[in-house]
């Protein structure tokens, strides 16, 4: 016989106890939805003031370049640039940009553990090891050699512009910052359209290929900037870092690799510009 809850009357003789429902428990089958719905609520904030924004941006700047009477290939485009005349005020905005860019995958990281999500469980464990970094210098040759064949192709076939990678003047923290940037970006990249968007996408119960899809194509679109190259690269590049966590579920190797390549880019044209004579 079950017992009468505080303030109820005792359930007459012949008659079932009166339902007692938690509010855990109280109509479960609005839970799922509601749960869905601000998934899809938070993805939307999320990439509406992170990589959403700027591939949109991004998008606007590729028009802006096409409507210029010259064509891409003739047009550039610098990925750090000085963004004050003042060298310590610039030195300052560079660093903003990098704090903003850590607290982007930050926020991925966080709204994810909030949501009752480990971070182990989208591939960040406590420790790197040995093998985390040879995936990831590994990864990062795979990417890099073909991507960069990928661009000289693109910018030939007037597809794409001329990336500088570094017009940042020669000072005392160039070579720092340019460090800083290129970790900064391979975190806020990897943690937000890999462990964060996919593991969304995951519970949103989105199949894992046209998930797969989704981070690449975003990928893509924020480096339209660059050209139609740019797209078709970051794209490729994303299907490849997607399907290697998908698989592995090890989300190290592909900070690791994007961080090598854009050091690789960054710290290696600010050394050899106006040294080697083809580039730009």
């Amino acid at each position: 016989m079950t017992a009468a809850q505080p303030g109820q009357p005792a359930p007459q003789p012949g008659q079932p106890a009166p339902e007692t429902r938690t509010p855990e428990t109280r109509k479960p089958e609005t839970r799922k939805p509601e749960t869905q719905r601000l998934l899809r609520l938070e993805l939307l904030i999320v990439f509406a003031i992170t990589l959403g924004l700027s591939a949109m941006r991004s998008l606007l700047s590729l028009l802006e370049s096409l409507l210029e009477p010259v064509p891409l290939s003739e047009q550039s485009v610098a990925l750090n640039a000085p963004a004050a005349k003042a060298d310590l005020i610039d030195l300052a905005l560079q660093l903003t940009r990098v704090v903003q860019l850590v607290a982007w995958g930050g926020l991925g990281a966080y709204l994810l553990v909030r949501g009752g999500a480990r971070l182990r469980e989208v591939g960040l464990g406590r420790r790197l090891d040995g093998r985390d970094v040879a995936y990831g210098l590994a990864l990062a040759a795979a990417i890099g050699i073909p991507g960069l064949g990928l661009y000289v192709v693109a910018r030939m076939a007037g597809a794409n512009l001329t990336v500088l990678p570094s017009i940042l003047n020669d000072t005392w923290w160039r070579l720092p910052v340019l460090l800083l940037a290129a970790a900064a970006n391979a975190w806020a990249e990897e943690m937000l359209m890999v462990g964060y968007l996919m593991t969304r996408l995951r519970q949103l119960r989105v199949g894992r290929y046209a998930a797969l899809l989704i981070s690449a194509v975003l990928r893509g679109a924020y480096h339209l900037y660059q050209g139609f190259g740019g797209f078709v690269g970051n794209m490729a590049m994303g299907l490849i870092f997607g399907l290697v966590w998908q698989r592995t579920n090890r989300l190290w190797p592909l900070v690791i690799a994007h961080t090598v390549i854009d050091v690789v880019a960054f710290v290696g044209y600010a050394l050899l510009h106006g040294r080697v004579g083809w580039l730009p």
